[in-house]
């Protein structure tokens, strides 16, 4: 009979496994099958495209938004427009140069919220808001996409973390979850400074500059373990997660907080010796980092807690979840 923590583990990673995040990024998988492949050098798979110009790199990223979140909360999906597309900026060791918008709605009225969800945002982040394409007149309701441009000087991506590699999740646990849905919002409310934000954000360009990470990804709709995955997946390796150190809010059920969606999360991947100092960048902000696990070259991905023996995740050699491992060996 299985202890009653090691079944525990496997109850969770049954429900992580089944959730609608993960099988989100399922998709991902689909559409790259459909597509040719990139030029050589631009690796596909990264919170947002790298494209070398001689200059360090230019970043471009798009986010598109469920059509349900933008019925029902439309100023926060404008701004959420606007954030997560930062923030995957910041994860590729970048800082936003411009954003622009498509916005569909059934009136001028009804497209009000959002844009005003955006202006706000796009302030706050000290991101222009330059242009996009707007139609007043969709009969099906309200539906947004935001894209983005942005620079690097260093990279941070998802493809360089090698065994030994220590992996780190770096978490704002200052906020809320965004009722009812799994997104913890540290980014909005009376008490947000947006120099705070801008200079929260500033700290991932600030470790590549300073050769203290390379590896990074921001934690999306997949949540951290679905984060995890395609982290992993892109560098060809596995790892064994300690969930105990996992930075988690008090009260925050284990299940649902590695899979939700952090306005301000990170993975990142970074050798030993570099570990206390990247710890250290994010505590003098108040941001919890923690090391959980280490990288290692078995393709395996478990979860361990307390005794009980690792639980298996994903089995990356035998199941992708993105499939862009495989893209980015063909465009070497």
């Amino acid at each position: 009979m299985p202890s009653t923590r090691t079944a525990s583990l496997e109850a969770l990673v049954a429900e992580l496994r089944a959730g609608r995040g993960i099988a989100h990024k399922r998709d991902i998988r689909t559409v790259g099958a459909h597509l040719p492949l990139a030029p050589e050098g631009i690796r596909i798979g990264d919170d947002a495209a790298a494209i070398p110009d001689g200059d360090g790199y230019l970043l471009f990223a798009i986010e598109g938004f469920l059509n349900e979140f933008v019925e029902k909360e439309p100023w926060f999906a404008g701004w959420c427009g606007v954030m997560v597309n930062v923030s995957d900026i910041a994860a590729m060791g970048g800082r936003p140069v411009a954003v622009v918008d498509a916005l569909w709605s059934r009136d001028g009225e009804r497209a009000r919220p959002l844009l005003e969800g955006l202006a706000a945002a796009a302030s706050a982040y000290g991101v222009p808001l330059v242009g996009g394409h707007t139609n007043n007149r969709n009969v099906r309701g309200e539906q947004l996409s935001v894209a983005i441009l942005g620079r690097a000087k260093r990279l941070l991506t998802s493809f360089d973390a090698a065994p030994g590699d220590h992996l780190l999740a770096a978490i704002d646990l200052r906020g809320r979850y965004h009722e009812p849905y799994a997104y913890w919002d540290a980014s909005t409310g009376p008490a947000i400074d947006p120099e705070r934000l801008r200079g929260d954000l500033e700290l991932l360009p600030a470790l590549a500059e300073a050769g203290l990470c390379r590896v990074a990804k921001d934690i999306s709709m997949g949540g951290l373990a679905g984060t995890l995955l395609m982290l992993l997946e892109c560098s060809g390796l596995g790892a064994v997660i300690d969930l105990a150190e996992v930075p988690r809010p008090p009260g925050a059920a284990l299940p649902r907080w590695l899979s939700a969606f952090p306005s301000f999360g990170f993975l990142l991947a970074t050798p030993r010796a570099h570990v206390e100092e990247v710890c250290a960048r994010f505590h003098r902000r108040d941001i919890a980092c923690a090391d959980i696990g280490v990288c290692d070259d078995s393709g395996l991905v478990r979860l361990a807690e307390a005794d009980a023996p690792p639980a298996l995740f994903w089995d990356l050699r035998e199941e992708k979840l993105i499939g862009m491992g495989a893209c980015e060996r063909a465009v070497r």
